[in-house]
């Protein structure tokens, strides 16, 4: 019995050490872009769980893929990505690892001005296959090039039938978007939430695909946010993966069981945003957040499946296996 106690105090004593540790050391996590999408994370800073677990967090945000190859470079810990940007980075050789999925289906949303639909025919009713058809030859805004927002425009042209390059693209910045489509410099405009719905509630655009909605059917579960870092990383320093995977579990539960709390926090970050259009956004984030926020095998099988078919990965880079590229260790 005594030796148990022993034991037991030693565990406790080296935790307490290596926590101690972490905390000295300043960890970076890489965000792709200011969206609800990463709300996981600016939840986990607002209510300092990264410092209830041991460990000083600071976010950087390097748009588009840049922030996962932060992580590949070196100049981050952690990113927070897409499992299509994962999905090819692994694919092409490089050691990462997701330890978390904090939204498990497409979070993006493509939307076209509302005369130009109409003048096309468009039917909301439809199904996908004939409502992305009004995209072709249209100018959309994505966030970056090759971003899972990018991915999910040209998947959604590769449903509607056509060539996904018959989309003329311009990457900008959230803020930008909405400036462009008020002047008429674009057709429509594709991203997570909370910025599509602004256009559709304004009554200036219709909604072509929503992905918080289920489209497409066959991409679901989908990891639209993981919580990726070196494989590395986690083999030599356990304690850090998980006291960021703790984190990030304290985090989703928080938005699913305090949603009040958890929008409460979030207006903060998003000041000028209306609060119904918030509202309604933080409530497909809802629905959407996995708590705990496992990584499983098929949103892992899908982000390859939706890079393919985006034309962003050939089928013969596909990965032979999935070992030793996800786990749920950090968060259970």
């Amino acid at each position: 019995m005594r030796a148990s106690i022993i034991a037991i105090a030693a565990l406790a004593a080296a935790y307490t050490t290596a926590a101690k540790a972490q905390s000295s050391e300043e960890i970076i996590l890489a965000d792709p872009a200011f969206s609800l999408t990463f709300s996981a994370g600016y939840i986990a800073g607002d209510l300092d769980l990264w410092g209830k677990h041991g460990i000083k967090v600071k976010t950087v945000q390097i748009t588009g893929i840049g922030a996962i190859n932060s992580v590949i470079s070196g100049s981050s810990h952690f990113a927070q990505a897409s499992a299509s940007s994962f999905g090819r980075a692994t694919a092409r050789g490089q050691k990462l690892i997701a330890i978390a999925t904090t939204i498990d289906r497409p979070f993006a949303q493509v939307v076209l001005r509302k005369e130009i639909a109409e003048r096309a025919g468009f039917d909301p009713k439809a199904p996908l296959e004939k409502r992305a058809a009004v995209l072709k030859g249209r100018t959309i805004a994505v966030d970056s090039i090759n971003s899972m927002i990018h991915a999910y425009v040209r998947l959604i042209a590769a449903r509607g039938g056509f060539n996904p390059d018959d989309i003329r693209v311009a990457p900008m910045a959230p803020n930008s978007m909405l400036a462009a489509f008020q002047s008429k410099q674009i057709d429509g405009y594709a991203m997570s939430l909370p910025w599509p719905l602004k256009a559709v509630q304004d009554g200036e655009a219709l909604l072509i695909a929503s992905g918080p909605d289920g489209e497409p059917g066959d991409m679901i579960p989908f990891g639209h946010n993981l919580i990726v870092t070196k494989q590395d990383t986690c083999a030599q320093k356990k304690a850090l993966c998980r006291a960021m995977g703790q984190s990030i579990k304290d985090a989703t539960a928080f938005i699913k069981n305090k949603p009040d709390e958890a929008f409460a926090l979030l207006k903060k970050r998003f000041p000028t945003l209306d609060d119904n259009l918030l509202k309604a956004s933080f409530e497909e984030l809802r629905k959407v957040t996995p708590s705990p926020p496992v990584v499983n095998k098929a949103s892992i099988e899908n982000s390859e499946t939706f890079n393919v078919d985006a034309g962003l990965l050939k089928a013969d880079e596909k990965l032979k296996s999935y070992d030793g590229i996800f786990t749920s260790e950090y968060v259970n």
